[in-house]
């Protein structure tokens, strides 16, 4: 995504509440993302959220589009939930919105994850799929082997790439999060890096790319820095996580940890993704569960805010070092 302007850290919003904004401000955070509303998006309501955003001195930089569970499975009706979508990413062109983020699951076996005790008794997130691995398929959504997902994103894609070309708009496959293989009885399309490639080769376009996660991409057994380079240098990293992780067996087993602990080399993360002039966002997620935000959660942002200005007050400590480490 390269231009001059550089990256920029982000937090997810919740809610438009004065207290949320003024918070996230205070934070350093001028650029967020958010929850989209029902499709198909308008201008009108867009452009409302966008003003409600700017009178705090924040700009909407990034949605998260769902609600076409039919395109997802290859159903009946699938057509005119794609018309949806492209009549979203049209109006996301219109007020000139940057990325759409989207997710491709057929499940996601989030039954997998539990807490685990970090430094300080904060809580991790730890992920073991052997307590999930013979789950069945759910009622209403069955089982999807794998290249019946990949026939079903191809179509997709092949729909909604040349609007969001046509928009200006790029768009941004979440990897399978948890990633092993089977989820529930479906493949899982984005749970290895050589999903992720077939993914960005099926439609080459900047404006058909990836969330770029180096603690996703060490689940998967994979060198974030060496990722990251090849996706940067085809222009198809259209949005970026910031995410450490301890693991353990490749997509089965791991624990999201501080950002200070765990295999990924945090700072090469950064420092990669300002050498390849990336100017996208990057939202330093999952958060410990601090005791603080146990005792006053504050649902703006998650439910945890103490978290969060951990993640984020390291997130642009990095990306301040790595600018001036890389001269930009």
């Amino acid at each position: 995504m390269p231009t001059n302007s550089g990256p920029q850290i982000t937090l997810w919003l919740n809610n438009l509440e004065e207290a949320t904004l003024r918070r996230v401000k205070q934070l350093g955070v001028d650029h967020v993302c958010m929850g989209g509303p029902r499709i198909p998006w308008t201008t009108e309501e867009l452009g409302e959220w966008i003003e409600t955003l700017g009178a705090a001195g924040l700009e909407l930089r990034l949605l998260m589009i769902g609600g076409f569970d039919d395109a997802i499975y290859g159903r009946e009706g699938r057509d005119e939930q794609i018309e949806q979508v492209c009549a979203s990413i049209r109006a996301a062109g219109q007020v000139e919105l940057p990325v759409i983020e989207y997710n491709f699951y057929a499940h996601r076996i989030t039954e997998g994850y539990f807490e685990v005790e970090g430094r300080g008794g904060a809580g991790l997130l730890a992920f073991d799929y052997e307590r999930v691995r013979d789950l069945p398929p759910l009622a209403g959504v069955g089982a999807h082997p794998l290249e019946q997902m990949w026939e079903n994103v191809t179509y997709f894609l092949k729909a909604v790439v040349p609007v969001a070309e046509s928009a200006g708009v790029r768009l941004a496959l979440h990897p399978n999060d948890p990633p092993p293989p089977i989820s529930r009885g479906s493949g899982q399309i984005m749970g290895s890096l050589e999903g992720w490639k077939r993914l960005v080769n099926i439609v080459p376009s900047p404006h058909n790319g990836i969330t770029f996660d180096p603690g996703v991409t060490r689940e998967i057994g994979e060198d974030p820095v060496e990722v990251c380079r090849w996706f940067c240098e085809r222009d198809c990293v259209n949005h970026a996580h910031y995410r450490n992780v301890e693991m353990r067996v490749a997509r089965e087993q791991y624990t999201e940890v501080f950002l200070d602990e765990g295999e990924v080399d945090m700072f090469a993360v950064m420092r990669e993704l300002v050498r390849q002039r990336y100017s996208g966002l990057i939202y330093p997620e999952h958060p410990p569960q601090i005791d603080a935000d146990r005792e006053n959660s504050f649902p703006g942002a998650g439910g945890a805010y103490c978290g969060f200005a951990y993640t984020v007050g390291y997130a642009r400590a990095m990306l301040q070092a790595a600018t001036a480490v890389e001269g930009v």
